[in-house]
């Protein structure tokens, strides 16, 4: 009895001490960078060793971005449900930005956060309109061509985002694994081969372009989410998604960032 007695005080009570300092805010004030998300551990096993020893040395700061109201809209779902992600996702700080539907301004805002904040990972997020399900795109293109003028009335039309950038950049992003992830949330979502002409693919490929030229090493990509259910409102047959299941396919996808360093190889093309 005295030998357990001595063991329960060697290891147990240390262990209650360190489960219950996990559920008070002090603690997460204090030794946040140390933190750990529960789920991160459960998944650290299945790794590969180089991810294991980065989590280990340094944990992932990721900026998410969503745009202001733009088009007639009085809301956009994009900043809606970036502003109600939580401050810590597997582990990785979020960093929340609103940036406006307008050329080359959401770009400067982009990159001023980028400066100040030092992210791993720029994750912008757009609303799509008429599409049913949670979009991770693929690619961006090195053009504007806007159907409609953005929030200051800029209309530029078959103009490059940088002149002296490639025809296209694809998402530095696991995008395959995010749309598992956000599928296994039990929220639709598929893989997009076409972030448009407007903000949102100016938006993909410009932080596309300031990573490779400005921030190398940092990863960008772009999710597109559909209308949230109080836009559908008078739009018979449009599709939207609630808000909460946004939110929750976001923090999915997200999740998919942090857990994989490489995309999973599987099918996410489209005959069409």
């Amino acid at each position: 009895m005295e030998k357990f007695r001595k063991i329960r005080n060697i290891f147990i009570f240390p262990l209650i001490c360190l489960c219950a300092a996990f559920q008070f805010p002090f603690f997460h004030s204090v030794f946040r960078p140390a933190y750990i998300d529960l789920r991160v551990l459960i998944q650290i096993p299945r790794m590969k060793p180089s991810i294991m020893d980065a989590r280990k040395v340094n944990f992932m700061k990721i900026l998410v971005t969503g745009f202001d109201p733009f088009g007639g809209e009085k809301v956009n779902p994009a900043i809606e449900s970036v502003k109600l992600l939580p401050d810590t996702i597997a582990g990785a700080e979020i960093i929340k930005l609103e940036i406006p539907t307008v050329v080359y301004k959401s770009l400067d805002r982009i990159d001023a956060k980028i400066a100040e904040c030092d992210p791993d990972v720029i994750v912008s997020v757009g609303q799509a309109g008429g599409r049913p399900d949670i979009t991770v795109e693929r690619v961006g293109i090195n053009v504007n061509d806007c159907r409609i003028p953005d929030n200051e009335g800029n209309q530029p039309i078959d103009e490059p985002v940088y002149a002296d950038g490639p025809a296209a950049y694809f998402s530095a992003l696991p995008i395959k694994a995010m749309v598992k992830h956000i599928n296994d949330a039990g929220i639709p979502a598929s893989v997009s081969d076409t972030a448009g002409t407007f903000i949102c693919n100016h938006v993909l490929y410009g932080v596309r372009y300031l990573c490779e030229h400005k921030y190398p090493g940092k990863k960008s990509g772009f999710i597109h989410i559909p209308f949230m259910t109080s836009q559908a409102v008078g739009k018979r047959g449009v599709p939207s998604m609630s808000l909460s299941d946004i939110v929750k396919g976001l923090t999915a996808a997200i999740e998919a960032i942090v857990l994989n360093e490489e995309d999973i190889k599987v099918t996410g093309g489209h005959e069409h």
